[in-house]
């Protein structure tokens, strides 16, 4: 079974699927010669249900946008296949019912707020008696002043543009929303803001497929995450799936080296002129065998977070590729 592919069973089955990928991939040519052949996304397959809130977490340049836009049509897979809604990727009725909000939107910067949500509704096909309604609620949903929705564009701030680009993609009361990094830009206030939107629209049984690589925001808001690292989905399921119940300990240190530490620490770093890593043995028999020398700083009974399983399979992964 491929990666990220939920097995069947009848829990799954009695669930409408919203997204469905199969082996799906992209490869380019680059170079002078057009002789390098670059893979952005491997042979990737996942499943997201309809409702669900779902999270695609990865580093830069992992291949989370080339999966959002080959979804979108904006990029043609290499291989594989996928549906939307039920339908295969084109399919123009599925796409005047999905949302999409760009990583880095551009507008056309002469017109208004209110003007370019009127333009997309348009393209929409919106009644104008229903966009009259809904653009100042929507205006009002994403935290921007009314006053502010009859500024041109050109003077609006990059956090101000993500929350006009969050309103153009819900401007078609869409079934499934697609937001590429929809935090970008924002400061705390607005991130809160975007997370409690997301929750909204969860609340209205909206289907919200979004990329980020703010594993706080993820966590609080999302059924389940996938994984994505040098275009491979090395992990996908719930948190507890992920990072199951157990809890362990993690010790802080002073005046100790890292290697000293090998055996009984995992996920060591190194902070200032501490070091911090999560126990592999017996807190007891952890404190019975330290290196002489050593100061233990704190002992804490805590559950593996989303952060380190983030560093771990990113790094497994990294260096399972290195060794082939």
């Amino acid at each position: 079974m491929q990666p990220g592919v939920i097995a069947p069973n009848s829990a799954s089955q009695t669930r409408a699927i919203a997204i469905e990928v199969i082996g799906l991939g992209k490869t380019f040519r680059s170079g002078f010669w057009m002789n390098k052949v670059v893979s952005p996304l491997k042979d990737c397959s996942l499943r997201v249900f309809k409702g669900e809130t779902f999270g695609l977490l990865g580093p830069n340049g992992a291949g989370k946008t080339t999966l959002l836009k080959s979804l979108l049509g904006i990029m043609r897979p290499t291989s594989g296949t996928a549906t939307l809604l039920g339908s295969p990727l084109g399919d123009q009725e599925v796409k005047a019912r999905i949302g999409y909000l760009p990583e880095n939107p551009y507008f056309y910067d002469y017109l208004t707020g209110v003007e370019i949500l009127t333009f997309v509704g348009q393209i929409f096909q919106v009644p104008g008696s229903v966009l009259k309604k809904r653009i100042p609620e929507l205006v009002d949903l994403v935290g921007l002043s009314q006053a502010a929705s009859k500024r041109p564009l050109r003077k609006y701030s990059k956090g101000m543009l993500q929350r006009i680009g969050l309103a153009q993609a819900l401007i078609n009361d869409p079934e499934l929303v697609f937001l590429d990094e929809p935090m970008s830009g924002l400061d705390p206030t607005g991130r809160a803001q975007i997370r409690e939107i997301i929750l909204q629209l969860k609340a209205k049984g909206k289907t919200v497929f979004f990329n980020s690589h703010i594993l706080s925001d993820v966590e609080v808001l999302c059924d389940r995450i996938g994984l994505l690292v040098q275009g491979d989905l090395v992990s996908c399921g719930t948190l507890e799936e992920l990072l199951g119940t157990e809890e362990s300990y993690r010790a802080e240190l002073m005046d100790v080296e890292p290697a000293e530490l090998k055996g009984q620490l995992e996920n060591i770093e190194q902070r200032g002129g501490r070091v911090v890593g999560r126990l592999l043995n017996d807190p007891q028999a952890f404190i019975d065998n330290l290196p002489a020398g050593a100061k233990l700083l704190a002992l804490k009974l805590e559950r593996r977070s989303l952060e380190d399983f983030f560093r771990a399979k990113v790094n497994e992964h990294q260096g399972r590729v290195l060794d082939t």
